[in-house]
């Protein structure tokens, strides 16, 4: 370093002379012209002085993470569609003009709650002829037992035939079971009254009606449908293979006759997690030969309504754990053409590429099934840096690797969770 100091304040004072020599040299000719040739010779010299080639670069500075080993539970999902536990098409029981609508589209009622009123005049006329002829049946009740009060001592004495007594008592008899007849229409006149007025079988929404104000309606109009909402069921179909590796936990569940404790996820349509858990509450009874599924059924809260019957979504169970299981952050996995690889940095500090198998997604971190091993170091961030300084000295990689500057890598602590 002190050589090439010295070299080069020799060479500065060298030019230093060349420069007053040829600076007398235009002052004794005296010619502008001469000077300025002078001055490019002395620049041309100038710029002979030899420059020092700049230090090579160190190397990469990267981010890298250790590979955790930990105990990672399995999930699985399912597509699910939202259904109520009861959908009630609500059908008259009478046929009859459409007087009124007593309830909102789209809203909520409650049992028992009002919902439609027929034309109840025809209805109220037969409860009327059915209150009338029950009176008269009373009252021929009423004179047959008269006739059988006085003609019972007459028969005795001989008075009377003994015929005339017995059509007595069979009259009276006859009038007696009439009255019961004449009850019964009256009670079936009273139904149809009643039916006139249409409640709410349930508490649940209630849909657009299909019918009008005076439409003529009757047993085979389907005038609206309320769906239960609150609980809400989700029905999935999951395979049989694997049905087979949860049938032990689903014959516990048969067995018992009680719903599953197993929470049950539901992510909504647009990618939300729906705030509340459900449970299975029922599996149904055959394997379809179609599509080699079952049919599964799990109930969600849902006191606000906000899960609407026929919606779509995905349920979400957790059917195992995953044994010490090896992760790293989801960026240092590198996907070409369904290949995998990660970068692994040595004790010693030096980068190469490594293929491995992957598993599933875990929150921020991937889970590798194949190809590393608990403690070593994977690159996250400068990935890119690897790969350029590998395709400008290939050599490296064949003498142990790319030499980096690795700094520890820390995860954002929004990235916390997993799927």
């Amino acid at each position: 370093m002190r050589s090439s100091h010295k070299a080069r304040h020799s060479f500065v004072d060298g030019v230093t002379r060349q420069f007053q020599l040829v600076l007398r040299c235009a002052a004794s000719y005296r010619n502008p012209v001469f000077a300025i040739v002078c001055m490019s010779v002395l620049v041309l010299l100038s710029g002979c002085e030899k420059k020092e080639a700049p230090p090579p670069p160190g190397p990469p500075e990267v981010l890298v993470a250790p590979v955790a080993e930990q105990n990672v539970p399995i999930f699985q999902e399912w597509v699910a569609q939202l259904t109520g536990p009861v959908n009630a098409d609500i059908t008259p029981k009478v046929e009859g003009y459409l007087l009124k609508q007593h309830y909102q589209n789209g809203f909520f009622v409650k049992k028992g709650q009002l919902l439609f009123e027929l034309d109840p005049r025809q209805y109220q006329a037969g409860v009327d002829h059915a209150n009338a002829t029950l009176a008269r049946t009373q009252a021929e009740v009423e004179r047959y037992q008269n006739d059988v009060t006085r003609d019972t001592p007459l028969a005795a004495q001989n008075a009377i035939p003994q015929k005339q007594l017995d059509n007595d008592v069979a009259s009276l008899n006859a009038a007696k079971a009439q009255i019961l007849a004449d009850k019964a229409a009256l009670q079936n006149a009273e139904l149809n009254l009643a039916w006139t007025k249409i409640y709410s079988p349930i508490d649940g929404i209630a849909g657009d009606a299909k019918s009008q104000i005076g439409d003529l309606v009757g047993t085979s109009t389907k005038m609206v449908t309320i769906s239960q909402v609150n609980p809400i069921w989700t029905n999935f179909n999951i395979s049989e293979k694997d049905y087979l590796g949860i049938a032990p936990q689903i014959s516990q569940f048969l067995r018992s006759g009680k719903p599953g404790h197993t929470p049950v996820l539901y992510i909504q349509a647009n990618n939300e997690d729906y705030p509340r858990t459900g449970r299975v509450i029922q599996v149904n009874r055959q394997v379809t030969a179609g599509t080699g599924t079952i049919q599964v059924t799990a109930e969600f809260p849902n006191p606000d309504a906000i899960l609407r019957p026929g919606g779509f979504g995905r349920v979400r169970i957790q059917t195992g754990d995953n044994q010490n299981a090896l992760l790293v952050p989801q960026p240092a996995v590198i996907e070409v053409q369904s290949l995998y690889q990660v970068i692994v940095v040595s004790p010693d500090n030096k980068a190469t590429f490594r293929p491995v198998k992957v598993g599933d997604r875990v929150g921020t971190n991937w889970i590798i099934t194949e190809g590393l091993k608990p403690g070593e170091k994977v690159v996250v961030e400068g990935i890119l840096k690897i790969q350029q300084a590998a395709a400008a000295a290939p050599q490296l990689m064949k003498a142990g690797g790319i030499p980096v500057s690795p700094k520890p890598y820390v995860a954002e602590a929004s990235a916390a969770g997993s799927n």
